[in-house]
């Protein structure tokens, strides 16, 4: 009697602790898998359109993409409210512009951080959601040789990112970007 008691209470605890631990790991791994970077050169810059983007009022302003560093805090589980290491920003075109000290700009803009992203030295892919647009996503195919020249010549209007934009329930193919390395 007692052993058959023993018995079960180590199929109760084994199958306790294996419990917990299925429990735990699908929370964690769709977290890890969510946000990637394998870049063996550098891609930081933003990546500006070359002709206006639109998704209703909305104008696509730039892809931004960070440093090594910045992914590797983001993916470290540091992650603030205002900046990721990929973000999208676009303009409500109909609000009035101001003045910044790069110039003038919308007084309106919408900066989308990722909820999901994975970025390699020939592809960016981009997921995060806006209040104004609901779900953005990015999909776009760098172009390594376009890249390193416009560093080279410190941005420029060669197409370095071509890809398709999806926001506020609508779909931008064929969208391509210039890179500007910013201030």
């Amino acid at each position: 009697m007692h052993i058959r008691l023993f018995v079960g209470a180590a199929i109760l605890t084994t199958l306790a602790v294996t419990s917990c631990d299925r429990l735990s790991t699908p929370a964690e791994a769709p977290e890890a898998a969510a946000f990637s970077h394998a870049t063996t050169a550098d891609v930081s810059g933003y990546y500006m359109p070359v002709e206006p983007v639109r998704i209703g009022k909305w104008s696509l302003d730039h892809v931004f993409v960070g440093q090594a560093s910045e992914f590797e805090s983001w993916e470290g589980g540091s992650r603030g409210e205002t900046f990721g290491p990929v973000m999208i920003q676009l303009n409500d075109a109909s609000s009035p512009m101001v003045a910044t000290e790069l110039g003038e700009a919308h007084s309106v803009t919408a900066r989308v951080l990722p909820t999901r992203y994975a970025v390699t030295d020939t592809e960016v892919t981009f997921e995060g959601r806006s209040p104004e647009l609901g779900r953005v996503a990015f999909e776009g195919q760098l172009d390594q040789g376009a890249l390193a020249t416009s560093k080279r010549n410190l941005g420029g209007d060669g197409v370095v990112l071509t890809g398709t934009l999806r926001a506020g329930g609508q779909t931008v193919r064929n969208v391509r970007l210039t890179w500007w390395m910013g201030d």
